[in-house]
């Protein structure tokens, strides 16, 4: 197996991400059940099966970051009767296009609230590859994931993902991207520090000179912009932003990322956004709705 290299090359991290390898081939098994039984009822050929995930992997560096790590996931769609397979498609999805992508399916039409884009000309297009040229990057953002800083506040970072780069506005340099020190909270969700044995790893050898600068990528703050160029740096190690060789693209995917907000009507585009930290916090099965506006 390979280590990301922003994780330590330990016995304990492969340990710690075998048992997730091991958790995923499970989960393979379980899909292999499940289409077998569909097959067996004969419904296989006309059942649309979405196979994806809500996050990326549970470590330090990715969920609950914009790193590809938290953000780039599997994507496997079947559906014999409509959808020609052993396909690999290259565009840029979301998977806030899997509702409009439903409902066109099952033969309605997608209402105008609806921001995503259905998938369904992909899919039976035939095609592998880049299919749609507009498909070319993604937005995707972050606020609160879970209360773990004081006064409950989030991180908010928005970041616009195309096939060579990868660019972060960080809205709250000034606050500590994985929750609070000594607990960094937003990775795994532990309340206390031990948390996984990866985090663990990183978290108790942050001083170790080999383990420093992969501490401070896990858990140090950062700038207010973050540049990776994937096509050098596919981990996203180094950060860009800055660099007087990468001006014309920083300033570009700026500019189209800052477009995009306004378009959308985020609050962070017009300097606001301080009402995301004031949303109550359900948590324990409990949804609390607030009160007032």
């Amino acid at each position: 197996m390979a280590v990301p290299p922003f994780l330590p090359d330990t016995p304990t991290v492969r340990g710690d991400l075998l048992d997730y390898y091991a958790e995923i081939e499970r989960f393979d098994r379980d899909v292999g059940v499940m289409l077998k039984l569909l097959e067996q009822r004969g419904e296989l050929a006309n059942t649309l099966v979405v196979i994806t995930s809500d996050n990326g992997f549970p470590f330090p560096r990715g969920k609950a970051t914009c790193y590809d790590a938290g953000t780039r996931i599997s994507l496997a769609i079947a559906w014999p009767a409509r959808i020609p397979g052993g396909r690999v498609v290259e565009d840029f999805v979301s998977l806030t296009d899997l509702a409009p992508t439903f409902l066109e399916a099952a033969g309605l039409m997608p209402p105008r609230e609806i921001t995503g884009r259905s998938l369904l000309p992909l899919l039976t297009s035939g095609k592998s590859g880049q299919i749609e040229r507009r498909r070319d990057r993604a937005f995707f953002g972050r606020e609160r994931h879970a209360n773990v800083r004081e006064n409950d506040r989030g991180y908010p970072v928005r970041a616009v993902r195309t096939k060579d780069f990868l660019y972060l506005r960080n809205f709250a340099p000034d606050r500590w991207p994985a929750g609070d020190p000594p607990i960094y909270g937003d990775v795994d969700q532990a309340n206390n520090i031990a948390g996984s044995p990866s985090k663990q790893a990183v978290v108790e050898h942050g001083g170790d000179p080999a383990i420093q600068r992969l501490f401070r990528l896990a858990f140090g703050k950062r700038p207010a912009e973050e540049l990776y160029d994937l096509r050098a740096d596919p981990w996203q190690m180094h950060n860009v932003a800055g660099d007087p060789g990468y001006a014309r693209p920083q300033g570009r995917l700026a500019a189209d990322l800052m477009r995009e907000l306004k378009r959308t009507g985020d609050p962070r585009a017009r300097g606001g956004g301080s009402e995301f930290d004031r949303y109550h916090y359900g948590s324990g099965g409990t949804v609390v709705r607030p009160s007032g506006r």
